[in-house]
């Protein structure tokens, strides 16, 4: 199970967190991963970026998550960390 949380603190809010909240959304579903990912908000995590969103799987921080970077974001820390953790 990967717990995804995204920081929705004033700063990563003032960023676009709730587009990220959105495509993670979007992402999870298209995928079919409902079982497999739990999405979560959190308050700031202290790791606050020039620009993009904090993203904070299980205990891996991401910083700097944009709409532009968000399909290599999500193919590489979830759908491929997904497929990991089912083999």
């Amino acid at each position: 199970m990967l717990i995804v949380q995204i920081c929705v603190g004033s700063s990563c809010h003032l960023k676009g967190s709730e587009d990220i909240v959105n495509l993670l959304r979007e992402a999870v579903e298209e995928h079919g991963l409902e079982d497999e990912v739990v999405l979560m908000g959190s308050f700031c995590t202290g790791k606050c970026n020039r620009e993009g969103v904090t993203v904070q799987i299980n205990d891996d921080v991401h910083t700097g998550v944009t709409r532009e970077s968000f399909k290599e974001f999500f193919q590489k820390n979830i759908l491929d960390a997904a497929e990991r953790e089912r083999t």
